[in-house]
């Protein structure tokens, strides 16, 4: 057993215990407007952010027809598909399945016939160019197109 293992084991709840103030945060998702991401076709409900960690959960909708460009992962990802579907080279994501990718792994993304997902972030995606723009034109990447990789 390691030194935070076993300090991990020690540590338990003593005394008087009070419930923390504050410690849960509850949201209606239901109740929150869809806003667009950085990528055409894509909109975005933040459901919990640490920037400065680079957490990030979120709903994600996208458009029939939508391509997330070429990507790497640097820490892991994980997708929950609640509507729709969404592929990419090594196979396709339904309603109801869950998806999930290796720190380091890269690809692209299509949805033919457009998605919702819940998606979970450890780090932002690291994308060629930067994060959905095109940097020498100042707009967004169109994503109107088949992916590239498969």
């Amino acid at each position: 057993m390691s030194d935070n293992q076993a300090r991990d084991f020690q540590e338990r709840l003593q005394g008087h215990l009070e419930p923390t103030p504050g410690g849960s945060v509850y949201l209606k998702p239901q109740d929150m407007d869809w806003r667009p991401s950085q990528f055409e076709g894509v909109d975005i409900k933040v459901l919990y952010e640490n920037k400065e960690a680079g957490e990030l959960t979120c709903l994600l909708r996208w458009a029939p027809g939508t391509t997330l460009p070429f990507h790497k992962h640097p820490e892991i990802e994980q997708s929950w598909v609640l509507e729709g579907s969404f592929s990419d080279h090594e196979g396709i994501c339904r309603a109801g399945e869950f998806v999930y990718r290796h720190p380091g792994s890269m690809h692209e993304t299509y949805s033919a016939e457009g998605c919702t997902l819940l998606a979970i972030y450890r780090k932002p995606n690291i994308f060629r160019n930067s994060a959905g723009y095109d940097v020498e034109r100042g707009k967004q990447i169109k994503t109107d197109h088949k992916p590239s990789t498969f």
